[in-house]
């Protein structure tokens, strides 16, 4: 049975994420009539989960120090952050009749601490623009005439529009609608693309099944994680982490997950030093463990002289063994530089977001796919990578306007 027949639209977006609408406002502001295209039964699931917990949707520290977060990409988002960068997208959020603050932490949240009345205003407003949502549209590539094909409940649709943005995200979290189907169809027309990595994710560690049955769902809070990126450079972050079936995972760990990574694909290998007390001089903590102990136990001796008891107590034992545990030297180090030995990266599914991905250079300033003309990319499909803490999503609105605008001004020149 052939395609169903329908009329083509002036343009069209694939990915209904906030790259994908934001794109979509620029282009309906405009006056352009915009078609949007999900996979999903409806739109934003992605931008929905992340705001599950609390919406962080930006950061307020200075931008050179916001921009400085996009480690390798920072120079190339730099210029579109400085378009639209944190202070924009609040006062853009503002217009939409949601009202932002700022955490303890410097993030910035809506008042309600969720995404779905952010999601309904917008929706409202690109509704009453024109734009038109299709849902349970799946993407299927081209066809050899350079039509966009749909997999749809009632069969197969085409499109041929006069500009296609693709906003379809990297990897992580499939089951919301990011699963990089799009890689094949684009290799196959010559876009370059680096393999997609888990960013933002755990790490396996291998526990023995006495530290797992005991320590699993455990938060690691107050330490400070040291390690080195292939390249020899160190990082140090502050904060907490978590415990997990297969080693250790949160905010902490996803922060230091891109030199991690990195590290284990190149040598193979990946240590990660915790300091169990960083409010402790090492001096301190070597004098309170060679403190005598009496007829106390070693772990009593630690809790009394230096508050160590719980998880950290035990991940002592797990990464030292009894032997070096009574040793006061090895152990004080220990304390303060915990060696743990990670073993692998979580699975890309798992993972908060994705490295990797379009190449930058494939690009021109307005985003479009040099390869294919009229063809635009924004969002997490593109060769970047940014820590959790608002700047994921402030780059995912950035580059979804730049591509937006971009699209306005290579129709205004055709």
């Amino acid at each position: 049975m052939p395609p169903n027949p329908l009329p083509s639209c002036r343009l069209a977006i694939i990915g209904a994420g906030p790259a994908g609408l934001m794109a979509a406002e620029q282009l309906a502001a405009a006056g352009h009539a915009v078609e949007v295209f999900d996979a999903m039964p409806s739109v934003g699931r992605k931008f929905l989960m992340a705001g599950k917990g609390g919406m962080n949707i930006t950061h307020s520290e200075p931008l050179p120090d916001f921009i400085a977060r996009y480690g390798a990409r920072a120079d190339w988002l730099a210029p579109l952050l400085q378009d639209f960068g944190p202070e924009a997208l609040r006062a853009w959020i503002h217009g939409l009749g949601v009202d932002t603050f700022i955490g303890s932490s410097g993030r910035v949240f809506p008042t309600e601490m969720k995404a779905a009345p952010l999601l309904r205003a917008w929706l409202h407003r690109l509704r009453e623009a024109g734009v038109v949502f299709h849902v349970r549209h799946r993407w299927l590539g081209w066809t050899d005439s350079g039509d966009l094909r749909f997999s749809t409940p009632e069969g197969e649709v085409r499109r041929n529009p006069a500009a296609t943005l693709l906003a379809l995200g990297g990897a992580s979290w499939p089951q919301l609608g990011s699963d990089a189907a799009w890689l094949p169809w684009l290799a196959a027309r010559g876009v370059v693309i680096e393999p997609l990595q888990p960013a933002n994710c755990g790490f396996d560690v291998g526990w023995s099944e006495y530290f797992r049955a005991r320590f699993v769902g455990e938060p690691l809070k107050n330490v400070v994680a040291r390690c080195s990126g292939p390249d020899g450079r160190l990082w140090q972050r502050a904060g907490e982490c978590l415990i997990s079936a297969t080693g250790i995972e949160g905010g902490l760990i996803y922060a230091l997950s891109a030199p991690l990574r990195e590290h284990l694909r190149v040598e193979g290998r990946a240590r990660l030093a915790l300091d169990l007390l960083p409010d402790f001089s090492a001096e301190r903590v070597a004098t309170e463990v060679a403190h005598p102990r009496g007829a106390r136990s070693l772990s009593s001796h630690l809790q009394s002289r230096l508050g160590l008891k719980g998880v950290k107590l035990g991940l002592l034992y797990e990464c030292l063994g009894k032997a070096a545990m009574q040793d006061p030297v090895q152990l004080a180090a220990a304390i303060k530089a915990l060696p743990l030995e990670l073993v692998a990266p979580r699975p890309i599914a798992e993972a908060i977001s994705t490295a990797g991905g379009i190449r930058i250079e494939e690009c021109d300033a307005n985003l479009m796919l040099a390869r294919l003309p009229g063809v635009f990319v924004a969002g997490e499909m593109l060769d970047w990578e940014a820590p959790t803490g608002g700047y994921l999503l402030t780059a995912c609105f950035a580059t979804g306007r730049t591509a937006g605008q971009g699209t306005l001004r290579w129709l205004a020149g055709c």
